[in-house]
């Protein structure tokens, strides 16, 4: 593994869950993680309640933004370590070299609900969860494991309550 991890968040939209991802892992470990994030179908802009949730604690949030996985599989793109799937709609196309390809299943806080109010909580209860998970990751001592140690550390903390199992594809 490289000096700093490479990371690669990949969602449907990416403009919540993978947005919250990255922007977590760049700003608790510039050190030693440099994170990315895209989307299978960008959206245009990031979602303003994603925005409203980072705004307290993520430094740069204007330079945030949607943007499409094929950005990541040029010659020239950066060489990820970790991909992590937040979705079930997020796949795992043929990166180059060698990335470790993880799933972390977070429910989607931009599905339909009855009220504002609801939302606002969907994306709080995400955020909080997302930022569990990172916390978790970042302690983990990635480069003295080896590819199939990386993938069960980096799946073994499951969110208690989900009903999909975080899993290696």
């Amino acid at each position: 593994m490289n000096a700093k991890c490479k990371v690669l968040f990949l969602c449907r939209a990416n403009s919540a869950r993978s947005i919250m991802a990255e922007s977590l892992l760049r700003q608790l470990a510039p050190d030693r993680f440099e994170a990315f994030s895209a989307g299978v179908e960008p959206a245009a802009r990031v979602h303003s309640l994603t925005i409203a949730q980072l705004s307290s604690t993520i430094a740069d949030i204007h330079l945030l933004q949607p943007k499409s996985w094929q950005r990541f599989v040029d010659a020239d793109a950066p060489r990820m370590d970790v991909i992590v799937a937040m979705c079930d709609e997020a796949h795992a196309p043929n990166f180059p070299g060698s990335p470790v390809f993880c799933r972390w299943t977070f429910d989607d806080p931009l599905a339909e609900f009855a009220t504002e109010d609801l939302q606002k909580q969907a994306f709080e209860r995400v955020f909080r969860q997302i930022l569990r998970r990172i916390s978790v990751f970042i302690a983990l001592p990635l480069q003295s494991m080896n590819a199939d140690e990386q993938v069960l550390a980096v799946n073994a903390h499951q969110e208690a309550g989900r009903s999909g199992a975080d899993s290696v594809q």
